[in-house]
Order: C-alpha cells, then sequence, then structure tokens
C-alpha cells in the first residue's frame, strides 16, 4: 500500500495490475505485516474465545472453492488483493494458522483480530487481541521467519517489508458509542485525540521492532453503515458520525506529517473514507446497484454470529456492503 500511495499520480493513470508487481520489485518490496481489526483479520480470530467470529458460510462463499476463513466478507479482503497484485501470494495468511506453511509467511503475514481498536478497552470488550499482543505475535513471527531463513535475510525481509495499521471504526461504534466508560471520560474530540496519540505510541513501538515503511488506514464513513443507520433510523448517512469519522481521520494524517519528521519512518495514510463514501454517493460509476444494505439477510442489522446461515443476495458484487457492517 505504500508503494500503492507513494505513485499514486501513476496509478490514476489506470496502471495495470501486472506493472504493481514490477515496481514492487523495482523498489525492493518484500513482503506485507498487517496489524488491525475487522477490515484486515484473515482468520486469527478462530483460535480466540470470542464471539467476534465469521468462519461460517455465507462468509467466505466468494473466497476460494467457496470456503469460510475468519474474514468479515464473502472473499478477500483489501490486504489480499493488494499481496496478490506485487506477485506474492493469493491470499496472505493468519500468523497463528496451522494449517499455514513455513514458507508462506515469507512474502507476509497478519496479526489483526477482528473487534479491536486503539484502545485496548476495545479489544477487552470483545476479548480478542489487542495492539500490544498484536505486536507480540511479530516477535514470534520474527522468530520463525529467523529459523527459515536465517537472520541476514530476515533483517533484509523486515527492512523492505510494508507494515499496515488499520483499525479504529471499532473504538468509535463498539466503544465509544455504545459503553458508557470513555464516554465518561472524554468528550468526543478528547476521545479522538487519546486515540491518535495511542496510535503515535504504536508507531514508535512498530519503529523499534523494525518497520521502515507504514501505511497507516483511515476510519471508512460509519454513518454510512447500514447498522448504524437502522440504529439510528436514518434512510440516508448518519451526518454525526460521518462528521466524527472525518475529523478523526484529518488528526491521523496531521500527525502522520509530524511523525515523518521525527521518526524517520516512511509513511503514507490510505483514505478509505472518501473511497467508500464515494463508491456510496456514486454506485453506478463501479458497477453498484445497492448501497443502503448488506447481502446478508435482510442487510440492515445482521452481522456476524447473527449471519450465520441467512439467504444472501443474488450477486455481491452489485452490493458496497456484505452485511451491516462489512464491505463486499
Amino acid at each position: 500500500m505504500f508503494l500503492v500511495l507513494a505513485l499514486m499520480p501513476r496509478i490514476s493513470q489506470a496502471l495495470a495490475v501486472n506493472q504493481l508487481g514490477q515496481l514492487a520489485a523495482e523498489h525492493s518490496i518484500t513482503c506485507m505485516l498487517v496489524f488491525g481489526d475487522y477490515s484486515v483479520d484473515p482468520g486469527n480470530n478462530n483460535r480466540l474465545s470470542t464471539d467476534m467470529k465469521s468462519n461460517f458460510l455465507p462468509y467466505g462463499m466468494d473466497f476460494f472453492n467457496g470456503r469460510p476463513t475468519g474474514r468479515f466478507t464473502d472473499g478477500r479482503l483489501a490486504t489480499d488483493f493488494i499481496v496478490n497484485s506485487f506477485g506474492f501470494t493469493r491470499a496472505i495468511p493468519a500468523f497463528p494458522d496451522p494449517n499455514i506453511g513455513k514458507v508462506d509467511i515469507l512474502h507476509g503475514d497478519s496479526f489483526a483480530s477482528a473487534g479491536s481498536g486503539y484502545d485496548e478497552l476495545t479489544a477487552n470488550l470483545s476479548s480478542v487481541l489487542s495492539v500490544p499482543k498484536q505486536l507480540e505475535y511479530f516477535k514470534h513471527y520474527k522468530i520463525h521467519l529467523r529459523q527459515l531463513v536465517g537472520e541476514k535475510k530476515t533483517e533484509e525481509i523486515r527492512r523492505n517489508a510494508i507494515f499496515v495499521l488499520s483499525m479504529g471504526t471499532n473504538d468509535f461504534l463498539q466503544n465509544y458509542y455504545l459503553e458508557p466508560i470513555r464516554s465518561k471520560q472524554y468528550t468526543l474530540e478528547e476521545y479522538q485525540n487519546f486515540l491518535v496519540s495511542l496510535i503515535v505510541e504504536n508507531i514508535k513501538k512498530m519503529k523499534r521492532l523494525g518497520a521502515t515503511r507504514l501505511v497507516v488506514v483511515g476510519i471508512p464513513p460509519l454513518g454510512c453503515m447500514p447498522l448504524v443507520k437502522t440504529l439510528m433510523d436514518q434512510s440516508t448517512c448518519v451526518e454525526s458520525y460521518n462528521k466524527a469519522a472525518s475529523s478523526f481521520n484529518t488528526k491521523i494524517q496531521e500527525k502522520l506529517a509530524a511523525i515523518r519528521a521525527t521518526l524517520q519512518v516512511k509513511s503514507a495514510y490510505l483514505d478509505c473514507f472518501n473511497i467508500i463514501q464515494y463508491a456510496v454517493n456514486h454506485p453506478k460509476k463501479y458497477g453498484f446497484v445497492e448501497t443502503a444494505k448488506g447481502c446478508c439477510g435482510t442487510g440492515a442489522i445482521e452481522y456476524g454470529n447473527t449471519c450465520q446461515g441467512l439467504t444472501v443476495c443474488e450477486d455481491p458484487s452489485k452490493y458496497v456492503f456484505w452485511d451491516a457492517v462489512h464491505p463486499t
């Protein structure tokens, strides 16, 4: 993603997918190491005692062989498509997956956990992997990598890896807006500032662990999620939630600019807010038909366990949302 963002002018001119692999080689990109929440969790929650799971149909119906993996969507995640376009692998593995061979970790791994957030309380509320725990997994990953290819090659892979940090949605939807703890401690802006301070601390930890290239993904337009619209009894995107997400994303970008100047980490920001909002507002441009509801069940409230075994829409590719929260 760092390479993608760094070369946006070229990509905007219809850069072919096979050219991304060539560019990755030119810039010595070795692998992608992913930390985050549902947006980038390929199945780490499968081995946790948590209700935040999706390792059952209809999740995964459009994955290879129609196999549910724990990804919170019908098929592959954005990180899967990116590592595939770089020519690494068809899908990024979950780190603790016992079915993953040692050689599979050479080109990347995901330590992400659906339900997690920058705030450790967010992860604790859902009994999932906090950022410190995900970073601990990364330390174990480096041990496995050294055993496989040796110290020198491990450092080369680490030095040229892209680190991805993608979370924050749950900090607002499952924590601040739902639970009474943080909302009593902080105003909305104070909580945003608190989260941004945690992002900085996480990046510093990643730097100490060897990160040199980092992509931070902003949070999506929360108010456009079908579940949020249902709960707020609105047919259009909930503006207050979108404003909260947008202002938080602005704070992230401002802080990243300061980090680039002080930590000597090559960092980039990925604006998923405007990508998704633009798709919701201009669906026909991307071949979408349905933007107001998810593909699973009624599309208004179902996600995770409540989606299990339900009927789905005829063509998920026509829907922006797979369930009431997560994109197709």
